[in-house]
């Protein structure tokens, strides 16, 4: 042959399908999506006793619905109180849907090479917030939200693209535990209005 290459890609005898994998999955896909669901009920939402805080997911990967690239939760925080605080690369959206209370955020420097690295910056940012309003969390910024009545619960929706997990980037990380974080406790909405009594 004409080109030494050729002693090279002519080796192996390994054998793939995955062509063919990727015809048999498309074909099966409306299949398979007609037993997805496209509403999901409160009673199919569960709830997460989570780091981050008291949570009820309202759209996952693992909820078998048709949503195939975000994720999103609903979040309580009790009165007075705080959610975790962590950092991810992917940026996120909450909506605020009752309470008023603030943010901190802190940007990172990032560094990727064969390695990730991240360094806080020295300034944390505030930014105030109430029922109504749309929070923007950019990539790889360590947050955290407060809850700045006394007297009354935030409920926030936090919405988060899952296709950086899918390029390899699921980069989370917890920095501070919720103070209501208690793995022994199984959450339903009679405990749910316990917290929120406090």
């Amino acid at each position: 042959m004409a080109w030494d290459e050729s002693k090279s890609w002519l080796k192996g005898n390994e054998q793939g399908q995955y062509y063919q994998g990727l015809l048999n999955d498309a074909e099966q896909m409306p299949a398979r999506n007609s037993k997805r669901h496209k509403v999901v009920h409160p009673e199919n939402m569960p709830w997460e006793m989570a780091r981050q805080g008291l949570l009820k997911h309202l759209l996952n990967e693992s909820m078998n619905t048709r949503i195939e690239t975000v994720d999103a939760y609903m979040q309580i925080i009790p009165p007075g109180s705080k959610s975790g605080k962590h950092r991810h690369l992917a940026e996120e959206c909450v909506y605020i849907l009752e309470g008023r209370g603030y943010d901190l955020h802190q940007d990172c420097d990032v560094e990727i090479t064969d390695t990730y690295h991240w360094k806080p910056q020295d300034e944390i940012k505030r930014y105030e917030w109430e029922a109504g309003d749309v929070v923007y969390i950019p990539p790889n910024t360590i947050h955290q939200h407060f809850n700045a009545d006394p007297d009354r619960p935030v409920r926030m929706i936090s919405s988060i693209n899952r296709i950086f997990k899918y390029c390899g980037l699921n980069d989370l990380e917890q920095l501070e535990n919720a103070p209501e974080f208690d793995p022994s406790v199984v959450l339903d909405g009679e405990k749910i209005l316990k917290y929120l009594r406090k």
